[in-house]
């Protein structure tokens, strides 16, 4: 049975940062694609960033490029999203993900799925 366990979600001020944490077991983390999607109130499960097995290949919103980065540490089964510069509209539920395909990360249909850490940015 896979687990995803998300943390480091909170409320923080216009600009400022969060680090978001995924720690993943049941399943050998370095085969997982990794990934993290968002839903704010009243809206659908939206694309934030992806990572594939290969730690080179990484994957962003429009929306997020230049402020989030993803990232992985094998040894610790664990994916983090780091957040710089927040803005009220990233409040959300950020959920991670994980799955074998990176397509299927990105298409938001794959295997593993979190419960979610809420993050709110206050204006």
């Amino acid at each position: 049975q896979v687990q995803l366990v998300e943390s480091g979600g909170g409320l923080v001020q216009t600009g400022g940062s969060l680090r978001l944490s995924c720690a993943v077991s049941g399943r050998t983390f370095s085969s997982n694609a990794m990934g993290w999607f968002r839903q704010a109130p009243g809206k659908g499960r939206e694309f934030v960033a992806a990572l594939g097995l290969s730690s080179g290949s990484t994957y962003y919103a429009d929306s997020v490029k230049g402020r989030f980065t993803i990232s992985r540490d094998n040894a610790k089964n664990t994916v983090y999203l780091q957040m710089n510069s927040l803005k009220p509209e990233d409040t959300a539920v950020y959920y991670c993900t994980a799955g074998g395909r990176i397509a299927a990360i990105l298409a938001g249909v794959s295997d593993y799925w979190g419960q979610g850490t809420q993050v709110t940015v206050s204006s």
